[in-house]
């Protein structure tokens, strides 16, 4: 496996931009699933040779986004519902590993940036600006991802964060589990501030269970499936 740099670096590199086009392109509904990539068409889109739209879709067939059949071509194999609550089960156990390690590794800045994102969440909340508040809920993920000290668990838990993205947005739509989230939100951050790791891992992995069941209680396939079909009108 690549070192953490190596994939920084990747990032910003032209097969590391091709990548990250085509997954975003797919995490976000946009390739719909079994959509064939035909690699002159991609390439041209995106203004590059063939070569780094291969290197980029053998990457994203490792990270099972997409399925190449030999002789054939490349498909989108995308995030079934199924996925989805594998990588919230995940996520819990490693999301409360790395509220664990925060409580003991967190800066007074990240501190700052915590309660500032709860308190414009609070805002939001009174305002029904959902969109507003898919950023903030994200924005407070990521600071208490850097927090835990660890550029493995952080990187790990970003890219879990960024697979649900469609269902996370959906289910912070509504007014109940919004608030809910905001103060599951602040009770980990309070947890974390009293520098008290076994109530920070038990609130954190608790805070992605309920959003679990959340999606669940919103049948998540029909919210994959109607997503899918809103995108391919689009």
């Amino acid at each position: 496996m690549n070192s953490l740099t190596e994939q920084k670096e990747d990032k910003y590199s032209l097969r590391g931009r091709v990548f990250n086009r085509i997954r975003e392109d797919i995490l976000s509904g946009k390739l719909k699933p079994n959509e064939e990539l035909r690699e002159v068409a991609l390439g041209e889109e995106l203004g590059v040779s063939r070569t780094p739209v291969r290197e980029a879709l053998r990457q994203l067939e490792l990270e099972g986004l997409v399925r190449i059949i030999p002789n054939k071509g490349a498909y989108v194999s995308g995030i079934s519902a199924k996925d989805v609550l594998d990588i919230y089960s995940i996520r819990a156990r490693l999301e409360g590993l790395c509220a664990r390690m925060a409580a003991d590794a967190i800066q007074k800045e990240q501190l700052e940036q915590l309660d500032e994102i709860i308190f414009l969440s609070k805002y939001h909340e009174q305002h029904s600006h959902y969109e507003q508040l898919f950023t903030l809920d994200s924005k407070f993920h990521e600071v208490l991802y850097e927090a835990c000290g660890s550029e493995i668990l952080e990187h790990l838990l970003k890219d879990f964060h960024h697979y649900v993205q469609r269902v996370r947005k959906t289910s912070l739509a509504e007014q109940k589990r919004a608030e809910k989230s905001t103060k599951e939100h602040e009770a980990i951050a309070q947890a974390i501030r009293s520098k008290d790791p076994d109530r920070a891992d038990q609130l954190a992995t608790l805070h992605v269970l309920n959003t679990m069941q959340n999606v669940k209680n919103h049948q998540i396939e029909k919210i994959v499936e109607k997503q899918e079909e809103t995108n391919g009108k689009d």
